[in-house]
């Protein structure tokens, strides 16, 4: 009997009160749910510290499960531009934990991330971009058998992220395209919904009144 690959995903589901974040276990065609819960931040009123703590936190989680590939949920853009700035900030220090490299056994990571847009990950899980955070965790629960669900929507949130990446990782076409796959945001086969790929460049040109200077 051929030996099937067993692997990890974790997905994180960015955020500046509650982190989600899931771990995903792959064994051929089957997963199962091997961690999901939140990273508390909501108590921590020094932003900086709170950047600290995620840094901490986040690549603490990673050395015990020892995930393959790290997903994250990619910044909307919405109305508020200080929000979308502490949202920004959060996930690009929980990428930074799972890219950065150095000598063993600190810092010896350097695992694949990717992103995806909120709506292609509800999308993926339920069928509808614009699905309630409550459909996703249902269903998310669901095919991952999960009899008791978290008491935040953030961790399913979190999982539906590692799931989104399985799914668009595990397609027979991004297969035959190999190292030709774009991952995440960017490129011409974009794993991002058009609005939420959509450059900060591009976002300030549309609104000149938002830019900070």
């Amino acid at each position: 009997m051929q030996h099937q690959e067993t692997y990890r995903i974790m997905g994180i589901d960015p955020g500046t009160n509650y982190m989600g974040y899931g771990v995903l276990e792959i064994e051929g065609r089957n997963v199962r749910s091997v961690v999901l819960g939140d990273i508390d931040l909501h108590k921590l009123t020094d932003p900086y510290a709170k950047l600290r703590y995620i840094f901490e936190r986040v690549g603490a989680l990673i050395d015990q499960y020892a995930p393959r590939e790290v997903a994250l949920e990619s910044p909307f853009f919405g109305e508020n531009v200080q929000s979308m700035l502490k949202l920004g900030r959060a996930q690009g220090v929980a990428m930074a934990a799972a890219l950065r490299r150095g000598p063993p056994p600190l810092f010896c990571r350097g695992l694949a991330v990717s992103e995806y847009a909120p709506m292609r990950i509800k999308q993926s899980i339920t069928g509808r971009g614009s699905a309630a955070k409550e459909q996703v965790a249902a269903i998310v629960c669901r095919i991952l058998s999960i009899d008791q669900p978290p008491r935040r929507l953030d961790a399913t949130d979190g999982m539906a992220v590692a799931l989104c990446h399985h799914f668009t990782t595990a397609s027979p076409l991004n297969t035959a395209l190999g190292d030709e796959r774009v991952k995440g945001l960017g490129g011409g086969k974009k794993a991002a919904s058009k609005r939420g790929s959509q450059s900060w460049e591009k976002f300030l040109k549309d609104h000149p009144d938002r830019e900070i200077k």
